[in-house]
C-alpha cells in the first residue's frame, strides 16, 4: 500500500513534529535497545518486547520526520504499514518480519508467558539494532 493510500484510508495522518519531539523518540529507541540488552539474561519475553519497542519508536520518529503520524487505532500496524510503503522494497522483508513480531508481542503482554526464546529474543534484539541504525542514517 502506498503512502496516499494510507492517508485516505485514515491509517495515518498528517503530522508536524518538532525536532525535540523526533529526537525524544530516537532517545526512546536507544534506551530500549540498551535495557533490552541488560534484560536478556533476566527474561526473554521482556527483551523480546523491549527491542520491539526500540523498532517502534524509531519508526513513529522516522514518520514524524516525513510528517505523518499513524492513526490512534491499530498505532502499531499502522506504523509498520507507513514504513513498509515508505522503505520501499529493500527493506519488504524487514517490514514483514517486525509485523510479525508486532503479533508475537501481542500474544507475550496479554496472553501467553515464557512464549519466547533466547533465539528469538537475541534475534529480534540484532535486527532492532540494525533497523534503528538504518532509521537514524536515512533521517541523516
Amino acid at each position: 500500500m502506498k503512502i496516499d493510500e494510507l492517508l485516505k484510508k485514515r491509517r495515518i495522518r498528517s503530522h508536524r513534529a518538532s525536532d525535540e519531539e523526533i529526537e525524544r523518540l530516537l532517545e526512546l529507541a536507544d534506551r530500549d535497545i540498551r535495557m533490552a540488552r541488560l534484560t536478556m539474561a533476566e527474561d526473554w519475553d521482556w527483551a523480546f518486547s523491549i527491542a520491539y519497542n526500540a523498532v517502534l519508536q524509531s519508526a513513529r520518529a522516522y514518520m514524524y520526520s516525513r510528517g505523518f503520524r499513524p492513526a490512534v487505532e491499530q498505532g502499531h500496524k499502522n506504523t509498520f504499514a507507513f514504513m513498509r510503503a515508505a522503505l520501499g522494497e529493500e527493506f519488504a522483508s524487514m517490514m514483514g518480519y517486525f509485523d510479525r513480531m508486532r503479533k508475537k508481542r501481542n500474544q507475550v503482554l496479554y496472553d501467553v508467558a515464557g512464549l519466547i526464546t533466547e533465539k528469538e529474543a537475541r534475534a529480534i534484539l540484532k535486527n532492532a539494532v540494525e533497523f534503528v541504525n538504518i532509521v537514524k542514517k536515512k533521517m541523516g
